[in-house]
């Protein structure tokens, strides 16, 4: 059961921080991308939002299974301390109290992962949405 400790550890936790850093990447990417994006270049509207949303989905990925990966971790972590409660033969309170909240810091991990990540691709989509409005303005007038 050890590997079981290690795998929420280190696999979980370690892997929605993983997925944290590349969605945070990618949406610093992103912003210096739309800051710097020649809307003339482009020449339809459809080119321009497939440009625009490129890599977005990885953002809206984490920030839709991060809770669930974290909430495996401690499902994975409940298991563990039933098991160890089982195979020891003690029901001491604190034993049940102290693994329990170790399990429970996947979750919390996962909701920390998951919110920055709606956060950043809701201010992303915005940002997509205000340039493909600025482009149709653009080529209605003939600019």
């Amino acid at each position: 059961m050890d590997a079981v400790k290690y795998a929420v550890d280190y696999g979980i936790i370690g892997l929605l921080l993983l997925l944290s850093l590349w969605s945070v990447a990618v949406a610093v990417e992103r912003w210096f991308f739309y800051r710097r994006v020649d809307l003339a270049q482009f020449s339809s509207a459809a080119l321009l939002e497939i440009t625009l949303t490129k890599r977005l989905v990885i953002i809206g990925t984490v920030a839709a299974n991060a809770p669930y990966i974290g909430l495996l971790g401690t499902v994975l972590g409940i298991m563990l301390t039933f098991h160890t409660m089982g195979t020891s033969g003690t029901m001491a309170v604190n034993t049940i109290m102290i693994g329990l909240s170790l399990a429970l810091k996947a979750t919390a991990v996962g909701l920390l992962v998951a919110i920055p990540c709606v956060v950043m691709n809701n201010v992303l989509r915005r940002r997509v949405s205000e340039l493909l409005t600025h482009y149709k303005a653009l080529h209605e007038t003939g600019h």
